[in-house]
């Protein structure tokens, strides 16, 4: 856990009681991508969640649900869903954008103080955010964040490929992303202002949310099988997201297209001096042919692999000059809470009292 001082002095968790903090409320950020079989048990669950918060710590909550240009029924059964316990708000995106968009956007949209996101698809389980919202009000941390206590059920592959991500997009890099880290975490109010700050279009969730800084806590846990349907998720767009990642949050690749310029440039001149040396003092005649098209082929295959790294990041750069929206949202619909049923019973004191 790392954590940083405030302006005046105090440690950043200690930045207000558990009270005043719980004052502020929590927004529950849910993107949905054709996620409508799941969605009430979802929020049947966050409902009992919610209850839970209110009697605990008189923390009021809202559910912001994101859907993401769903091909079923996602949007009418979000619209669908109660505000028996917290209000609900529903954001339907023009088409689908991307998830980290669809966080975006559900930051936008959150009218509470602190702001938790988790996936619709019941991997992340309800039951953690009680355990979530209890380090920042008790513990004082500004970002708690989840982490998979192992992946012992997946792939070598895949563990190969995660631990070369984090290696990757970590190399050089002042601040670090935890790994393992996912995007279910709650963020408190500050760092959710902190995070809203930030410009950049081509966003990177996990990496952001760390930039900011304050003080992290990681929380261990083994993620819930999936309630209904099949992942979208293959190695594909796996592929694609670590790219994306990479490209937005880091510039390890250009730096390792340097490193391997200046290898190339002095094997060069070490196997040149070579052939000169052997040449003079030896009367070993040089290779001819079967050398210089293997030499053009290494060095071609080279420049066009760096010609495509230095494109990503000028399409980056193209991205960000444009200016256009991350997202654009269709319909938004909100429904209070029923007073009656979100009232704290007068028996039951909160943590603070």
């Amino acid at each position: 856990m790392t954590s940083v001082a405030s302006p005046a002095g105090q440690p950043s968790g200690a930045f207000a009681p558990a009270s005043q903090a719980a004052a502020d409320g929590l927004s529950i950020v849910v993107p949905v991508f054709n996620e409508a079989a799941g969605l009430p048990q979802l929020h049947r669950s966050l409902t009992e969640v919610a209850r839970t918060l209110r009697r605990r710590w008189n923390l009021a909550c809202e559910i912001v649900y994101v859907d993401d240009g769903s091909r079923d029924q996602s949007l009418a059964a979000a619209n669908a869903l109660p505000a028996d316990e917290l209000d609900v708000q529903v954001v339907a995106l023009s088409r689908n954008f991307g998830k980290e968009a669809a966080l975006l956007a559900g930051l936008d949209f959150a009218r509470r103080g602190a702001v938790l996101f988790m996936d619709a698809d019941g991997q992340h389980p309800p039951a953690m955010i009680e355990t979530l919202v209890g380090h920042w009000l008790d513990g004082g941390c500004d970002v708690v964040f989840t982490a998979k206590a192992h992946r012992a059920n997946e792939s070598a592959l895949r563990r190969l490929g995660v631990k070369a991500f984090y290696a990757l997009i970590n190399w050089g890099a002042r601040q670090k992303i935890p790994e393992d880290a996912g995007d279910f975490r709650l963020l408190s109010p500050r760092a959710a202002a902190a995070l809203r700050r930030l410009p950049e279009r081509n966003r990177f969730f996990k990496g952001l949310a760390s930039w900011i800084g304050f003080r992290q806590l990681r929380v261990d846990y083994e993620p819930a099988a999936r309630g209904h349907g099949r992942t979208t998720w293959n190695a594909a767009t796996l592929i694609g997201l670590s790219i994306e990642g990479i490209t937005s949050f880091s510039v390890a690749p250009l730096r390792i297209a340097s490193l391997l310029g200046l290898v190339l440039a002095a094997s060069a001149l070490f196997f040149g001096a070579q052939m000169v040396v052997e040449a003079i003092f030896y009367g070993v005649s040089v290779p001819g042919y079967p050398s210089v098209v293997v030499g053009l082929m290494v060095l071609g295959g080279v420049q066009l692999v760096m010609i495509g790294v230095m494109g990503e990041y000028i399409a980056k750069i193209l991205s960000e000059t444009k200016g256009r929206p991350v997202y654009l949202v269709a319909d938004h619909s909100v429904k209070q809470a029923n007073p009656a049923a979100a009232a704290v019973p007068k028996s039951t004191p909160s943590a603070a009292e």
